[in-house]
């Protein structure tokens, strides 16, 4: 998957209690030598979500799923995802999921608050943010924990495709799953929502490109059944099926 850039954040001026909760902002905390102003982020403390615990994708990270209780669950969300085979690419393109990182899709977390959907994730999973010099939005540096590859990155906007911001079910994977008889509004909310999104390292999320479980899963085996936990949960919020091959790499992740 190419790269986006990252735009502005504006902190959120009317949320729900239960967004609140989660996307707490604390302001500027003084001035960097650089002049950007400094503050915790929404994920302060590095303290990711299990997916199971996180339905909606508000909150942080991917933590990993662990006991044999959660897992069973797991199980039996992925048992629920009907399956088909992989249509053709034919007609796809990005753009018909509206302009990258768009903060007007309607029916997402996070929509029409001054920030665009690439910052909104940057504020939520990264941690010890920077932001630039009179901009209480555009993020110019922060420490991500990635859920892929089970590494801390020091990222900084002069390296800025070293972080980028994976759709666990990819567009162009929807698109050959259904989502090219979708409408337009409902494949903008579909790329822009939190729920499908991550921040991950930039040559994981370009390894996997367009792939499904059963073709690609994160280098960091322990989060893999976290990780197809979401992917799960995104097809099955969205009524999209899944390849048989990947329902059973899915499985897999999940067994006691």
């Amino acid at each position: 998957m190419s790269h986006k850039r990252v735009g502005g954040v504006r902190f959120l001026r009317a949320v729900t209690v239960a967004t609140a909760a989660v996307l707490l902002v604390s302001g500027c905390q003084g001035l960097g030598d650089d002049g950007s102003s400094a503050g915790p982020g929404p994920a302060s403390g590095g303290r990711a979500v299990s997916p199971l615990k996180n339905p909606d994708g508000t909150k942080p990270g991917l933590a990993p799923v662990t006991t044999n209780e959660e897992k069973a669950e797991a199980r039996k969300l992925i048992e629920e995802l009907p399956t088909k085979g992989r249509g053709p690419k034919t007609g796809y393109d990005r753009d018909k999921f509206g302009y990258a990182w768009m903060d007007t899709a309607d029916g997402v977390p996070l929509a029409r608050n001054g920030c665009d959907t690439r910052n909104d994730l940057i504020r939520r999973d990264g941690q010890k943010l920077r932001f630039r010099a009179g901009s209480d939005c555009v993020v110019i540096a922060m420490t991500l924990d990635d859920p892929y590859t089970g590494t801390t990155i020091e990222w900084r906007k002069q390296q800025a495709a070293e972080v980028q911001i994976d759709h666990v079910v990819p567009l162009s994977y929807s698109w050959q799953m259904g989502s090219s008889r979708w409408s337009k509004s409902k494949r903008r909310q579909f790329a822009n929502d939190v729920l499908n999104l991550i921040p991950v390292e930039g040559r994981a999320n370009s390894a996997k490109g367009d792939s499904g479980p059963a073709s690609w899963l994160p280098p960091n085996k322990r989060i893999r059944c976290a990780y197809v936990v979401r992917f799960a949960q995104v097809a099955l919020k969205y009524e999209l099926p899944v390849t048989t091959a990947d329902k059973a790499m899915m499985l897999k992740q999940c067994e006691d």
